[in-house]
């Protein structure tokens, strides 16, 4: 017995003179025709040669989606085959460009022992070679505007975004190239491609995208491939691209000489100027030293690049997987009511990680993990924490206040001895106790600190403006005026 065989054809494009000799017969020979959609100008070939078929537009109706419609198609197909030995289904363009539910068949087909057949047709992309005039051998990328990204956006190439049936769509899509291209950047569309009589192109500012009428079944948009540098520089490739070429044996000679060590300080450097953009609220200032921070980055990352030990990529990569793993409760299948329960999940996918890189829990400190090189008042706040988590800690923070005074008094006694090293001993045991307040008062040392150095150093410039007023320096005042300037600052919003 012969199984039962589907045969998937292309309509082409619209023009009846592009339609295929062989796929023409076919469908004159054919008993059973189906068609995805008779929203299609060769259908009026159909009728003119009174060919009988049956459509599915009616389960665009029906269905919630798209993908819905598709799988429905798909399984009638496979049915109605079974059971009539054999059938033809028409669908617009070419069978294997931006056709889900001829995917689904030839997964599907297999598996109910149908023999699939598919005949070429003219795609929507060769007229839009045509009609548009590029060359795809410039580069070029389709894309689908349902699912259409941000990151999938290549300026440099040829771009075309089929599958624009609407006018909401067409916004979407605005939206989204919005995020990469001026507001008036020039934007083709392009309605019915080769059709005679039916064709439009028309270029409009990216603003307009949804503001032109005319979208339906045979509608795209075409982004023409830029040169143009500023678009050019907001990609993550241009960056690394500039940063090889500077560490190249082309590139700058004070980049190609420096070292991991030559400019560890500089890292620490641009994070710090880029925590006091944050700290002034100030947007350019963090634009320009968020890049600066990036930069060290690429720096550290294209060195051992040339030796051939990780790339950015690797980083980037890494850095994706940490974040897909320790989020379980977005990414996964816990969940995760509140910000504390977030961080327990973080922190067990932490535990796990260790265990997969073969750090036995029973052995390693609880202390582990922290960077040696953390400035003091933020090393302090971490160890606590993690003492704390195994219970290592008070239970309110009346024996922390004790504790303050209780080095506070063994700090006045060191001083009364005179003996510098155990002064500096107790002078730092206070210090660790305060942050262990601060703990308990839900406040960041290393941020409390640094506001008070911000409300110090504004309170100083007061006294400093007073004193040019008045016309005097230092040497002509007294503490005991300063003091009476520093109580007036104190009173200043």
């Amino acid at each position: 017995m012969q199984n039962p065989t589907i045969t998937v054809v292309g309509l082409g494009s619209g023009d009846e003179d592009q339609l295929t000799l062989g796929v023409w017969r076919r469908l004159q020979e054919a008993s059973n025709r189906y068609v995805r959609t008779d929203k299609h100008p060769m259908m009026k070939l159909f009728s003119d040669h009174q060919l009988a078929y049956e459509s599915f537009d009616f389960l665009y109706e029906q269905m919630d989606s798209f993908p819905d419609v598709y799988e429905a198609i798909a399984e009638q197909l496979i049915a109605n085959a079974c059971t009539k030995g054999s059938l033809i289904f028409a669908v617009p363009g070419h069978p294997m460009v931006a056709e889900r539910t001829v995917q689904l068949l030839r997964e599907r087909c297999p598996e109910h022992n149908v023999e699939l057949t598919i005949l070429g047709g003219e795609s929507f992309l060769d007229q839009a070679f045509t009609r548009l005039g590029f060359d795809p051998i410039e580069g070029f990328q389709l894309l689908d505007a349902a699912e259409l990204k941000p990151s999938l956006i290549r300026t440099e190439l040829h771009t075309v975004i089929g599958q624009v049936y609407d006018e909401f769509t067409a916004s979407d899509v605005k939206l989204t190239l919005m995020e990469l291209l001026p507001d008036d950047h020039p934007i083709t569309i392009g309605h019915a491609l080769g059709v005679p009589g039916e064709e439009q192109i028309i270029t409009v500012p990216l603003y307009e995208l949804d503001r032109t009428p005319g979208y339906g079944n045979l509608s795209l948009i075409w982004l023409p491939r830029s040169t143009d540098d500023m678009l050019r520089n907001r990609s993550f490739e241009r960056l690394h691209e500039i940063v090889a070429i500077l560490r190249s044996p082309e590139g700058c000679p004070w980049d190609r000489e420096q070292t991991h060590q030559s400019i560890r300080k500089n890292f620490i450097e641009e994070t710090y100027e880029a925590i006091e953009a944050l700290d002034n609220d100030d947007p350019d200032g963090m634009r320009e030293e968020f890049g600066d921070v990036i930069l060290q980055v690429m720096l550290h990352s294209q060195m051992e690049e040339e030796v051939g030990t990780f790339s950015v990529y690797d980083v980037i990569q890494s850095l994706n997987e940490k974040l897909l793993f320790r989020h379980p409760h977005v990414f996964g299948d816990t969940s995760a009511g509140n910000s504390e329960e977030a961080l327990r999940n973080w922190e067990q996918m932490k535990a796990e990680e260790k265990r997969r890189k073969g750090i036995d829990p029973a052995t390693a400190s609880q202390l582990d993990g922290i960077p040696p090189d953390l400035p003091a008042l933020m090393k302090a706040y971490k160890i606590q924490k993690k003492a704390a988590k195994v219970g290592f800690d008070w239970d309110h923070i009346g024996p922390a206040l004790d504790k303050v005074g209780e080095e506070l008094q063994e700090l006045r006694e060191a001083i009364q001895s005179k003996d510098a090293e155990e002064q500096a001993d107790e002078l730092g045991d206070l210090l660790f106790a305060a942050v262990n307040v601060s703990r308990f008062i839900h406040a960041d040392p290393e941020e409390a600190l640094s506001r008070t150095n911000s409300k110090f150093k504004k309170r100083f410039s007061y006294i400093e403006e007073q004193l040019r007023i008045s016309g005097r320096t230092f040497d002509q005042t007294d503490l005991t005026e300063m003091d009476r300037y520093w109580e007036d600052a104190k009173k200043l919003p």
